[in-house]
């Protein structure tokens, strides 16, 4: 009992590190060290009484989008400076009722809109890795928080990658799970119909740990789905130094241009034959709509944000303009005063792409090829392909500032945006470092079977062992 609150109190004193906060590497942008402790002591009589838990007093920090009681909630954003929810996130309870303790709130793009965490109302993140450079985003002050070893578990919360791309920049392990196996109630929305909760951890077993007690359908939630949830520890530990014979994981081509970082290529190309020797058949395959998958997402991606958008008005959340004269001073001074530059851009976006003689045009036609999107994922699928194979990222981390155009920062994003469209679960897992710097993994598997995604993940895990991190 005593280890539970210990381990808590040690976490929970991390976290409230200053080298962590806002005169450091900007990780961690809210701490509660008496609630944290409180809650480690329910968990501990818990326990201790003989509740069974898969994650007893195992500290985890959670992305500033998903709500929880005891913290503020501001979406990295002045718009809601100081906001506590009155409620909290299924996913929290979910993990609160498996014995998870809340120490920290991280930080992140303002409303997980950006791909590097340098749009958030509190400055940057650093990575812990190289402080000088980026550690991903939006999610990057949660991928920061596992990598810095200030919390064993962190979660996130996936758009287009931002979850994976973190991980893969910070060299922890990152998972986003199918669409609807995790209830996205307590996730403050940015595109609902892409939007997924999500795991850091350090290691592919605990991922799925926390990604099972997250899990299942949700009545607050009605995209939740009702399917059956995998059972711990079976589908990683029985896994776990296991061959991969009858496993086909398909290369898909497109994910391999000859523009991609030769270093980068060179690590999954020693991850490949890895998966080779572990008795996985290799095969090419194609996504022949891969290439539309970035304008695809920068139209559904922010018309959906700016409906979402719409509810902070000054009425509702967050701080209100006050030198006003009239209700629609109110509302423009407050959202103009309230959201940074790139939030702006993706509602005037979103917006346009919404409006009067262009929905046809642009939110209707992405829709369209979104679909082709899909079909190609389940053409491979059906062919008898059970796992595909990519880099994560088209590169290591970059330096903090280094890239100012939107569409080069939207191209990050380029291997993961797909998963989302699809709908598909994904995880993204260290593969090796170049110049220091981490590379990732990534591996996606059909429609909830994130078992197989997790045992294909373990296995090279197994393998590549400190070479990942080599």
């Amino acid at each position: 009992m005593r280890n539970i609150i210990d381990m808590t109190n040690d976490a929970a004193v991390r976290a409230a590190d200053p080298r962590f906060g806002r005169d450091g590497l900007n990780i961690v942008v809210a701490t509660n060290q008496e609630s944290s402790l409180a809650n480690a002591e329910r968990v501990a009589l818990a326990y201790g009484r003989g509740d069974a838990m898969s994650l007893p007093g195992m500290a985890i920090a959670v992305k500033d989008n998903i709500a929880t009681l005891d913290m503020p909630t501001t979406c990295g954003s002045r718009i809601l400076s100081g906001y506590v929810s009155p409620y909290e996130a299924t996913a929290i309870t979910r993990l609160r009722a498996q014995g998870a303790v809340v120490v920290a709130k991280t930080n992140m793009d303002e409303f997980a809109m950006g791909s590097s965490t340098e749009t958030s109302a509190y400055g940057p993140t650093h990575n812990p890795v190289d402080p000088a450079r980026s550690p991903g985003g939006s999610s990057g002050g949660s991928a920061a928080a596992v990598a810095a070893g200030i919390t064993e578990i962190a979660l996130g919360s996936e758009t287009g990658g931002s979850v994976r791309q973190p991980a893969a920049f910070c060299g922890v392990v990152g998972v986003k799970p199918t669409y609807g196996r995790i209830s996205r109630f307590g996730l403050v929305a940015f595109g609902s119909s892409l939007d997924q909760i999500g795991v850091f951890a350090r290691s592919v077993r605990n991922a799925a740990i926390a990604t099972y007690a997250m899990s299942g359908a949700d009545l607050n939630d009605s995209t939740s789905a009702d399917v059956p949830v995998p059972t711990m520890p079976e589908p990683v530990e029985a896994y776990r130094g296991r061959t991969l014979d009858g496993v086909t994981i398909g290369i898909p081509t497109e994910y391999f241009p000859p523009s991609l970082d030769a270093d980068v290529r060179a690590r999954c190309d020693v991850a490949i034959e890895v998966l080779r020797g572990l008795g996985a058949k290799i095969v090419d395959v194609s996504l022949p709509h891969t290439e539309l998958a970035i304008p695809v997402y920068y139209i559904i991606a922010p018309a959906e944000a700016s409906s979402n958008l719409a509810r902070f008005d000054g009425v509702r959340y967050g701080p209100r303009a006050a030198d006003v004269t009239d209700l629609r001073e109110m509302y423009q001074s407050t959202r103009s005063r309230g959201f940074g530059t790139e939030v702006k851009r993706r509602i005037l976006i979103g917006t346009y792409v919404l409006s009067h003689g262009y929905y046809d045009a642009y939110y209707k036609k992405a829709q369209s090829v979104r679909a082709l999107i899909t079909r190609d994922f389940d053409a491979v699928f059906g062919s008898g392909v059970d796992a595909l194979f990519t880099p994560t990222t088209p590169t290591p981390a970059f330096k903090i500032g280094a890239v100012t155009d939107p569409y080069e920062m939207y191209m990050s994003d380029i291997f993961t945006v797909t998963a989302n469209l699809a709908g598909i679960p994904a995880i993204s897992l260290p593969i090796g470092r170049v110049g220091g710097l981490p590379i990732g993994g990534q591996i996606m598997t059909r429609h909830f079977d994130e078992p197989r995604m997790f045992h294909v993940a373990a296995a090279l895990e197994a393998a590549l062992g400190g070479e990942a991190h080599a």
